[in-house]
């Protein structure tokens, strides 16, 4: 057996040691068993009430299991499933005529993951690049690095909310841009595309001749009253990809179903749905029995819907009462917050303060690409006891 060295690629040479949080939160484990964990963002282990057979009575219905017996690809995607995502998107008034989208304009995946790199591989060279706001959830590094394509962030402002800086936007789209990445509502910062934007957004793609896509997996969660239009209503006058699926949509991270759907003129949707059509018959990743078992789920998404927005909705509203001063936000699973108290010492962080002296794990916002050692980020699916025990704990150090 050669003992040579072996070479591998340069799109995964990350750095793999536990960062600095991880190894403190880690240490502060093994020294107490009484920590707050504030980070918590899986539904399925967060106490809400998951009705057994309406989960997997879906896939052992005899129907389901005999089709599920039966090998015959759709590198669409099922059209049951595929029409099952089109009446959700109905539900929202989607489609030019409020009717719904077209369900041959959709094309399922395993998650929003593979469907961004799908979108990647459908727009992008070696080296071009995708723009992407900032702050933002860190996943689409990764997703950029295993498809060869750059990231340039673009910022988002707050003032009284947050707001896309459409000047520094413009400023950094170059001939090597393809595409503008827009997550609605925004992951952490909770943050609609309000019209205004989503006009500006369209003529800037338009202007430039860039895809725009569209993240919408919290779009179901508002936390106020108002709930946001979905990108799928149209009309479009750019090439538009909506993506989203059933990990927040029903709760279900487990069962991996997601899709994207294309939207855009006529000939040039088209055209990108049969390409992204040709992706997906490449790999075939989908399995038949959640395909069909999707139909149900997304008819039943209400049940879950309604016990998250519950919790995220009081969740919040502890939050806005501690000592912690809240960023608004307007939908979503997590709440941005500035760490008003005593002074920080120098290179140290919130996050760090918090687990060391309150024992509540938050994440600091350099996770997300804030860079106000002050700033930390709170999952609002916490069980209500355990958030009520870490407000208290943040009032008794950020008070002293």
């Amino acid at each position: 057996m050669s003992t040579g060295s072996y070479s591998f690629s340069k799109r995964t040479a990350w750095d793999l040691s536990a960062g600095d949080h991880a190894t403190a939160v880690a240490e502060a484990r093994s020294k107490r068993g009484d920590l707050l964990d504030l980070t918590i963002s899986n539904p399925t282990v967060c106490g809400f009430e998951y009705v057994a057979d309406a989960v997997l009575g879906p896939m052992a219905d005899p129907a389901v299991m005999e089709h599920a017996l039966i090998y015959d690809p759709d590198p669409r995607g099922m059209r049951s499933a595929r029409e099952a995502v089109a009446r959700y998107y109905a539900d929202h008034g989607a489609g030019v005529d409020g009717t719904g989208v077209d369900p041959d304009s959709v094309i399922l995946t395993t998650s929003t993951s593979e469907a961004y790199s799908y979108l990647f591989r459908l727009l992008c060279d070696v080296g071009d690049e995708v723009l992407v706001a900032q702050p933002s959830y860190p996943l689409f590094d990764f997703l950029a690095d295993l498809d060869d394509v750059k990231l340039k962030t673009y910022p988002l402002f707050y003032d009284f909310g947050w707001w896309i800086d459409f000047a520094e936007l413009e400023r950094r789209i170059t001939a090597k841009t393809r595409a503008i990445l827009v997550v609605h509502p925004n992951n952490p910062t909770g943050h609609w595309t309000h019209r205004a934007e989503r006009d500006r957004l369209e003529a800037l793609c338009e202007e430039h001749r860039l895809a725009l896509i569209v993240d919408e997996v919290f779009l179901d969660y508002p936390l106020g009253k108002t709930p946001a239009q979905s990108f799928a209503i149209g009309p479009h006058p750019v090439l538009t990809f909506v993506l989203s699926g059933i990990s927040k949509i029903a709760a279900l991270p487990q069962m991996k179903v997601a899709w994207v759907a294309s939207f855009g003129p006529d000939k040039l949707a088209r055209e990108a749905t049969a390409r992204l059509e040709v992706i997906s018959d490449t790999f075939l990743s989908m399995n038949a029995p959640t395909q069909l078992a999707l139909p149900r789920w997304l008819a039943g998404r209400k049940t879950l819907q309604h016990q998250i927005s519950e919790r995220t909705r009081s969740n919040l509203r502890a939050l806005q009462g501690s000592e912690l001063e809240v960023l608004h936000l307007e939908a979503g699973w997590s709440a941005v917050a500035v760490f008003r108290g005593r002074g920080l010492a120098s290179g140290t962080t919130a996050a760090q303060v918090l687990l060391q002296d309150a024992g509540v794990i938050v994440h600091p916002g350099s996770f997300y690409g804030f860079s106000d050692s002050r700033i930390v980020v709170i999952s609002l699916l916490t069980a209500a006891n355990d958030m009520e025990a870490a407000v208290r704990g943040l009032s008794n150090i950020i008070g002293a």
